[in-house]
């Protein structure tokens, strides 16, 4: 059975993910956007009898669109996103995939809220790319 790991920035929380997600999913929502400081976020949903959390989390609660309440948990001290959970889905986490250790094989399937991806959110054919970090610096 495939086993996805995964951990916070710090490591004082991590996960066991087994078998393979329901969907990969990317949002570009409002809140989303916030609560990632990006222009989308990327998770990957999972039955909830799948996922093992260990360490503390934090969470925070809001009001959807849909009138349903999401749950988004983050390690409280580093404040990395770990899941998040909808109570129109209350037996699935979607574990935020940039805190998998190996993603590998996961491809995002579905794109939800596509209106609301910021302009930003793609790179145009001109934007430098760099393997790692350079001895680059902007130029004033």
């Amino acid at each position: 059975m495939t086993r996805y790991t995964g951990k916070c920035l710090c490591g004082a929380v991590t996960y066991v993910a087994t078998g393979q997600p329901r969907v990969v999913a990317q949002c570009h929502c409002e809140e989303c956007r916030r609560i990632s400081g990006t222009g989308h976020t990327v998770g990957a949903m999972f039955p909830i009898e799948a996922v093992t959390i260990s360490g503390e989390v934090s969470t925070f609660r809001y009001q959807s669109g849909k009138a349903s309440e999401v749950t988004k948990a983050f390690c409280g001290t580093c404040g990395c996103p770990i899941y998040g959970q909808n109570t129109r889905t209350p037996d699935h986490l979607t574990l935020s995939l940039g805190t998998m250790d190996d993603a590998e094989g996961l491809e995002i399937e579905v794109v939800v809220f596509a209106r609301d991806r910021p302009h930003w959110d793609q790179l145009g054919p001109d934007v430098l790319s760099f393997a790692g970090q350079p001895d680059w610096t902007p130029k004033d």
